[in-house]
């Protein structure tokens, strides 16, 4: 009997299926996370002439203003401190280097709204430091204002930087070795070697982690809104919770998703059309220099600075004020708070990494352009500022909510604005990425030929998958569950803007409690949140370490010996 060649041919493509639902369900999925956004783009496209006059009237010129010069400071900030930070790491030796490699990645779990409080509560105007400040100096002694947007830029810098340390490491690390060495052998000295050669080759890499710090800047309004600075971000919550104008929230969403789309205009600019690649073979890696006396300790003074600021201080300042918080009533709403947090981040984990595997292997078995570029749409959620999404769900769902009442149709117990529903939509829209990505990074491990032995057999794709994909990548599912978890713990802006009556998680009760100045009592439900935000940046920071000490183990021994004899 003649084979069917189309399933045993080792050049038969794996996701040729002659199934539809593969592309239908990609279809689905793909449109559920673009409808959202679709209805803020539809606000823009018709935009009401009546609000944008309001807004213009009110504070809109000064929002759009604020959030550009908050967008410059802290884009700055991070781009000094993280490049700086990873050239003194890679470049450098020093006391405490290899540790402070990888630690430098920890402040990545402290949300931004708990370090603003912590902050607040430290240097702001009712704080030790002001006080002691004001004892000194008398009552009148001028204090720079930590209310400001330089404050809230400051803030946001010591929880951003690590997205730009983390890339402009890399890049210092694997493509900067052979240009600076050659500087140098020129007669530049170390500071023209890295402004001239180094810096534009990482050009692109430095260009990423800015689009995703202005992005997370962007996306936070609880921060800044500790600080008093008003930004768009801001407007929206407050023109939604204090007026409940859903007209003028969606055109202030509007706005911010137009600065999302600078945003990646603007990282493709500074990329240039330029592409910087090292010719040859991979090198060794860029050789530390020794530094001796007082600089080497000045870089370990440095990069221990940065971290006590922006998690050492803060932690024990938490730590301390939760075990002095012994009252009965808050530890009871504690525990109703984490359960619904819980809740929801186990909830929002399922459906995304459950939609991740579809998605995963759809890719395998379906060929196509259609699914391709239909898997692609699907994490457009992650690169969207997290108000954008809510305001689309809160949109789409009262469309979809006033359509079934026009037909005689009442479903507003499920898809009333408000409900639990619409907030796991909208963490589904916004976190699917991270489920849907790592899975798939898993998945192409997965030798083809196993799928493709299977297929042979006769196994349906869903027997392929049960059996044979999901056992293979568990370690992926495993990890894409913990990172959608914690990241729906952390989230704020979309659970405050869509949660019904009486439904609070640990994230929205530290951000009441701390608009309230009752820093005390938010510490605890705010170290649970940073203890869940240190597993997945721990895991980083082994991956970091490891490849430090790999990377150490292939270096190349430096060719004059005195200098460690000297050292």
């Amino acid at each position: 009997m003649k084979p069917a060649t189309a399933d045993a041919a080792p050049s038969a493509p794996l996701r040729r299926s002659r199934s539809s639902s593969w592309p239908l369900a990609v279809g689905v999925v793909a449109a559920l996370v673009v409808a959202p956004l679709g209805f803020v783009v539809a606000s823009l496209i018709s935009p009401s002439v009546e609000v944008w006059r309001h807004l213009w009237e009110t504070r809109l010129p000064h929002m759009i203003t604020t959030t550009l010069v908050l967008l410059a400071l802290v884009g700055l900030g991070t781009l000094v401190v993280g490049t700086g930070l990873a050239w003194l790491v890679t470049a450098y030796r020093f006391p405490g280097r290899r540790v402070f490699s990888w630690l430098l990645v920890v402040p990545l779990a402290m949300p931004g709204y708990v370090l603003g409080f912590v902050v607040l509560s430290i240097i702001g105007r009712t704080g030790p430091i002001q006080g002691a400040w004001r004892d000194t100096f008398g009552a009148d002694a001028w204090f720079p204002e930590v209310r400001s947007v330089p404050g809230a830029a400051a803030v946001l810098t010591l929880v951003l930087y690590p997205y730009v340390y983390l890339l402009a490491r890399s890049a210092f690390r694997d493509t900067a070795a052979t240009c600076y060495d050659v500087a140098r052998s020129l007669g530049s000295t170390p500071w023209q070697a890295f402004r001239r050669a180094v810096l534009p080759l990482a050009r692109p890499s430095l260009a990423a982690g800015l689009a995703l710090v202005m992005m997370e800047t962007l996306t936070d309004f609880a921060t800044v809104q500790y600080f008093g600075v008003e930004t768009v971000s801001v407007g929206i919550f407050r023109v939604w919770r204090g007026m409940y104008d859903r007209d003028a929230a969606a055109e202030l969403a509007g706005l911010v998703l137009i600065f999302a789309l600078a945003v990646i205009v603007l990282e493709r600019a500074l990329r240039g059309r330029a592409r910087y690649a090292e010719t040859g073979v991979h090198g060794t890696g860029l050789q530390p220099t020794r530094l001796q006396g007082r600089r080497a300790w000045a870089a370990t003074a440095a990069c221990g600075g940065v971290l006590v600021l922006a998690f050492g201080a803060p932690v024990v300042r938490l730590a301390q004020w939760a075990i002095g918080d012994d009252e009965a009533h808050r530890l009871d709403r504690f525990v109703g708070y984490l359960t619904n947090s819980t809740f929801l981040a186990v909830v929002t984990a399922a459906i995304c990494v459950g939609v991740g595997v579809l998605l995963a292997n759809a890719l395998r078995f379906s060929d196509g352009r259609f699914v391709r570029a239909a898997a692609r749409v699907t994490v457009v959620g992650y690169a969207v500022p997290a108000p954008v999404v809510a305001i689309g769900v809160l949109l789409m769902i009262a469309g979809i909510d006033s359509l079934l009442e026009g037909v005689g149709v009442q479903a507003s117990a499920f898809l009333v604005t408000g409900s639990l529903f619409a907030v796991v939509y909208g963490y589904a829209v916004r976190f699917l990425a991270l489920g849907f990505n790592s899975v798939e990074a898993n998945m192409e491990k997965v030798p083809a030929e196993i799928t493709m032995s299977a297929r042979t057999l006769g196994a349906a794709p869903r027997r392929v998958l049960a059996r044979l994909h999901v056992p293979l990548t568990r370690t992926g599912i495993a990890t894409a569950l913990t990172l959608v978890a914690i990241e729906a713990i952390k989230e704020l802006p979309i659970v405050l803007l869509l949660r019904p009556f009486g439904f609070d998680t640990l994230s929205v009760w530290v951000w009441q409690l701390a608009s309230e100045s009752l820093f005390e009592s938010a510490a605890l439900p705010a170290l649970v949140i940073v203890a869940a935000s240190l597993v997945p940046v721990v895991v980083l920071s082994r991956q970091l370490a490891r490849g430090e000490r790999d990377a150490e183990h292939v270096v190349a021994p430096d060719p004059d010996p005195s200098r460690e004899l000297v050292a």
